[in-house]
């Protein structure tokens, strides 16, 4: 802890790029977070989630997708859509979701993410937004409001160095297998812990807190399952 007199949470979140519910529920974790500033030091970690993992590279039509995998029709893609962008824009995000937006096979992105997780090492214990984090909000970025393709080793290597990471790393990682293993067994042990949908907050190792709930849940959660216990 960077602070003897301020206990640490540890925070890990299962999450895909692909998920606008993910990046939503971080905005509002956020916002929780900023609510105990000065009592609680936040440590978090990304972990891997792919909604497609059969996506193919060249991805697929955002629209199609959702009316394909959900069952519903355009107008309720759209409403969808309208909704997100809606509860995005409330938390400072822009979904430019125009119609050449597309779905995109994420696998690459975790594996760079995975990397990210490691260059954390040297770190404060204390870091609540380490590279990690920067890099996950550099890649909804990109996704959400830059249309670029997250499947693409460029846009990736790019995306990386955004965020203060190397990208000549980041190019060589992106051209082998370097962490494809690690990010399966890591998507094996969340499926095996009966994490089926994202986002996920697992706080203090133990406490599950299922998708993208207000900042009040957060903070409610946070004070009496946590904190209040801990007295």
């Amino acid at each position: 802890m960077t602070d003897t007199a301020i206990p640490r949470l540890d925070v890990d979140i299962v999450s895909d790029v692909m998920c606008p519910w993910c990046i939503i529920g971080w905005l509002r974790f956020e916002q929780a977070m900023a609510h105990f500033g000065g009592r609680l030091a936040f440590r978090v970690r990304w972990h891997p989630f792919e909604l497609n993992p059969d996506m193919p590279p060249e991805g697929e039509d955002a629209a199609s997708h959702v009316m394909r995998k959900y069952g519903i029709s355009a107008e309720q893609s759209r409403t969808n859509s309208e909704r997100l962008a809606a509860a995005a824009a409330e938390l400072g995000f822009v979904f430019n979701r125009g119609p050449a937006f597309r779905m995109r096979n994420s696998f690459d992105a975790h594996r760079l993410l995975a990397w990210a997780a490691g260059c954390e090492a040297a770190e404060p214990a204390g870091t609540a937004t380490g590279v990690q984090t920067a890099l996950k909000l550099a890649l909804f970025r990109a996704h959400f409001t830059d249309n670029r393709d997250v499947g693409d080793p460029q846009v990736l290597a790019d995306v990386a160095a955004s965020a203060g990471l190397d990208p000549a790393r980041a190019a060589t990682i992106l051209a082998g297998d370097a962490y494809a293993e690690e990010v399966r067994a890591e998507e094996a042990y969340w499926t095996d812990n009966n994490i089926t949908g994202v986002p996920a907050f697992i706080l203090c190792g133990r406490m599950l807190i299922p998708g993208a709930q207000d900042p009040e849940v957060f903070v409610r959660i946070i004070e009496n399952k946590l904190l209040t216990a801990a007295a």
